[in-house]
């Protein structure tokens, strides 16, 4: 316990999913956690959580698709807590900005509508890459911890699903350029492609049923669970034991995607 004590981390998405595993868990080892979502009902549930266990919590309001709106919960947490150590890219929009959808839906490359290009890559790459920005000159004198989401779709290269890869490509691309420029300010910079139960998994299961069960095509004979199983990496990450550690891709996928 207390690993992150004294430290105050921002984790986008946070709402449900992963996001809320890795506040949950930042709060327990003493962080105080920034539970930002685009949902403000989600955002309460989680703050009341940690907070009823003791943990310090501020709930902000955040579609990272919006700069002025990734700009207003930096300016908040700081207002707040009186610095950033940590931040975790985690929220990601699927559809478009008209006709959000829980999940990529399925379609040809050529069948991908610009509106769906800008709405993936809007609130996945742009949102990863203004909350980076917002950050950067509160970690700039102090270090800090930046870990961003792609995803094993992106390294694939799955069909039907373009523009999430094409996003998710990027921002690891983001992530490698980062750490070069910024490691001499000691900000760590990296990378989680996790393969884990999600509301986004499971909605999409449920429209476009597998054929096998993904859980068997896993090594290790199950997808991973997101307070137990990738919040742990993230925490890893994001603690004094990753100081040596940037501008990597941590595979947290039960050997899904085993690379040489």
């Amino acid at each position: 316990m207390g690993r992150l004590s004294g430290k105050v981390a921002i984790v986008t998405g946070s709402g449900r999913g992963i996001g809320r595993g890795v506040a949950t868990l930042f709060a327990s080892e003493g962080a105080a956690v920034v539970v930002a979502s685009r949902t403000a009902s989600t955002v309460e549930a989680v703050v009341s959580e940690l907070q009823a266990r003791g943990g310090r919590a501020l709930g902000v309001r955040c579609d990272v698709g919006r700069k002025e709106q990734v700009d207003a919960m930096t300016t908040a947490a700081v207002a707040e807590f009186g610095a950033i150590d940590i931040l975790v890219n985690v929220a990601q929009g699927f559809g478009t900005r008209e006709q959000p959808t829980p999940f990529p839906q399925p379609r040809a490359l050529e069948a991908i509508s610009d509106a769906e290009w800008d709405f993936t890559l809007g609130t996945g790459l742009m949102g990863t890459l203004w909350c980076m920005r917002a950050a950067f000159p509160y970690m700039k004198d102090r270090g800090g911890k930046i870990i961003n989401f792609g995803s094993l779709a992106g390294q694939r290269g799955s069909a039907a699903t373009a523009a999430y890869n094409v996003t998710k490509e990027a921002i690891r691309a983001l992530t490698r350029t980062a750490a070069r420029e910024w490691g001499r300010y000691r900000i760590n910079v990296n990378v989680i492609n996790p393969a884990a139960r999600s509301r986004a998994l499971d909605e999409y299961q449920r429209n476009n049923p597998p054929k096998t069960d993904p859980a068997a095509q896993v090594p290790l004979g199950r997808l991973g669970d997101a307070l137990t199983d990738i919040a742990p990496a993230a925490l890893f990450l994001a603690s004094s034991d990753a100081d040596y550690i940037t501008g990597m891709t941590l595979m947290v996928d039960g050997g899904l995607l085993i690379l040489p």
